[in-house]
């Protein structure tokens, strides 16, 4: 009986891995050829346009789309693999690897991670789905997410970040981070929670951020849902409560080690979908920009067939 052979589809960043990209995109190829597969490379000239090679592969019929980069890849991908038979492979080569660490994917041997799609063992996760709603002439538009949209001072320092050409790396977001502090106020908050019965209720909550979590961490480890579960059925809606400023630069620092768990200001929603209000607050999901709110999000329940 002939085998089939298996079709992989490989979503590769080009700019990953600190200019290693070409040389790990060969090593990676070739363990996946000697396994039996036949693999075909997808490097987009930006992310629109990968996500339009994404969608070819798998409207063509291919098994696996695999990424190899960081979360930002793995963000592409769930926006043409979500709700599909279509499983995701993940070979992190990026900064961040929030995605593959929650699910226990190496993130420090592109080769390791690479063994992890040849063997195959599937697993369903749910995604996030951020919903906006049209206005006029725009028509609404929903994104999916696989680790953390975040909402708040977070948000602000990436938008800040993104908006610096210099420094690069860690240092960069530090000094977003001190730019943004100095005249961030508690964010007014409007939250519409179903939980996970079905009820709905409505709070009105001033908030430092407020984060709503698939994964436990973003950022590259900071752990602001620790032990969130990607499978319950639920996201986790993080709020840090108004703070003091000096305080707030005391607690978010320890958010990497998990400490602001035990902290009177922070609190833990689960929920099935949260509606987010709130003025002048620009919202970011697995690290890329999503716009400003409000934003209907909710969980899909096994909405991606991932490989772990």
């Amino acid at each position: 009986m002939r085998r089939v052979t298996r079709q992989i589809a490989l979503l590769a960043n080009p700019t990953a891995g600190r200019g290693d990209a070409d040389r790990i995109l060969d090593a990676v190829t070739e363990r996946l050829t000697v396994s039996g597969a036949s693999v075909e490379h997808l490097i987009g000239d930006d992310a629109e346009h990968a996500l339009e090679l994404a969608r070819k592969a798998v409207a063509d019929g291919v098994d696996t789309v695999a990424t190899l980069g960081g979360d930002g890849m793995v963000h592409v991908a769930v926006q043409a693999l979500a709700g599909s038979e279509v499983s995701l492979g993940v070979v992190p080569l990026g900064t961040g690897n929030d995605f593959a660490r929650a699910l226990g994917i190496p993130t420090g041997d592109p080769l390791a991670a690479t063994d992890v799609v040849v063997r195959h063992q599937t697993r369903r996760v749910d995604l996030g789905r951020a919903r906006r709603a049209g206005t006029g002439s725009v028509p609404a538009s929903d994104t999916w997410f696989a680790t953390v949209l975040a909402a708040g001072f977070d948000a602000a320092v990436n938008e800040r970040a993104n908006a610096m050409r210099w420094p690069h790396g860690d240092l960069r977001y530090t000094l977003a981070a001190l730019a943004v502090i100095r005249g961030w106020k508690p964010v007014p908050y409007r939250l519409e929670i179903e939980d996970a019965s079905g009820e709905v209720t409505v709070r009105e909550q001033p908030a430092m951020l407020l984060a709503v979590a698939n994964t436990e961490s973003y950022g590259g480890g900071m752990r602001i849902a620790a032990d969130a579960d990607p499978a319950d059925g639920l996201l986790d809606a993080i709020l840090i409560k108004p703070v003091s400023r000096l305080e707030f630069l005391r607690v978010f620092p320890g958010v990497r080690q998990a400490k602001h768990l035990t902290h009177p200001a922070f609190e833990r929603i689960h929920a099935r979908r949260i509606t987010a209000t709130a003025p002048d607050v620009v919202a970011y999901s697995d690290g890329e920009r999503l716009g400003p709110l409000p934003l209907d999000v909710e969980c899909v329940p096994g909405a991606l067939r991932v490989l772990v």
